[in-house]
């Protein structure tokens, strides 16, 4: 069966392990893999063929993560049926469901395999969703690596780590349910969130430094870095400029703007003052 366009060349799950081995994926690893299977394909076997090739790649010894969340703000998360939220995309809807993978029991749920699994997913749920202890920042404790196959930096959920640790100032009020009681409750908190086009930011940091690895995953462009070394370049420019990941005002972009509004005119002259959002 063909998973992707006719003009593409399907590939065998072991030319995929090549390429991972071939862009710096070794055994017993930690690694934490954003996925476009539409960037992918053809593979064999799907997105199936793809985690195998991943898990091929890693070994035994070796645990490979995936983001797991529903995206269902509205509805208690359930870790043995919520779906993964579509954004995530097919790999990580499918990755969860196999069999051996554990799937963290809170609404912003990583998934994995591997003799790292339980300590990485074991967390309560971590609010805001990215702090040090939650799925990211165990992977991060663990040396581990960021694996961005056919998405950019946009996606990757280590940056919003580094903005926790450098202590961004912004914040945006956001919303998830959970079970009490049997009982659905509403939970407030805030989020250091906005449009994320800015992480792209990251890709010249890390080759400047010589700190990714680029390539090709079946068809994808992919990415490789260390996560330690995404927080440690972020931490550096973060520094001298909180804001760096948010759009300017005149951008135009909604979801950088909510994020400036809740920020203090002190910190950022050009900023809401009548509207901290805070």
């Amino acid at each position: 069966m063909s998973f992707g366009p006719p003009d593409r060349k399907e590939l065998a799950q072991s030319e995929l392990v090549d390429q991972l081995r071939a862009l710096g994926v070794r055994r017993g690893d930690v690694l934490l893999a954003h996925t476009s299977f539409r960037a992918v394909r053809p593979v064999s076997g799907g997105p199936l063929g793809l985690i195998r090739a991943l898990r091929d790649a890693l070994g035994p010894e070796g645990t490979l993560v995936m983001p797991s969340w529903s995206g269902s703000d509205g509805r208690p998360f359930d870790p043995g049926s919520s779906p993964a939220s579509p954004d995530l995309g097919v790999v990580a809807d499918t990755f969860w469901q196999l069999s051996g993978v554990r799937r963290s029991a809170h609404a912003f749920a990583f998934a994995a395999v591997g003799p790292r699994a339980a300590e990485i997913t074991a967390d309560p749920l971590p609010l805001p969703p990215h702090i040090p202890e939650s799925p990211v920042g165990r992977v991060h404790d663990l040396d581990g690596r960021v694996l961005l196959v056919g998405v950019g930096h946009d996606a990757n959920t280590t940056l919003h780590l580094a903005e926790l640790l450098a202590g961004v100032p912004y914040r945006v009020r956001r919303s998830c349910t959970v079970l009490r009681d049997g009982r659905a409750v509403r939970l407030d908190y805030e989020e250091n969130d906005h449009c994320c086009a800015r992480f792209a930011l990251a890709d010249d940091w890390l080759r400047d430094e010589g700190l990714q690895s680029e390539g090709r995953v079946g068809h994808a462009r992919t990415r490789l870095v260390g996560a330690r070394d995404v927080v440690r370049v972020a931490l550096e420019r973060l520094a001298d400029a909180p804001l760096l990941f948010l759009h300017p005002p005149t951008a135009g972009c909604a979801e950088c703007d909510e994020a400036r509004r809740s920020v203090d005119a002190v910190v950022d002259p050009e900023a809401d003052t009548e509207s901290t959002g805070r």
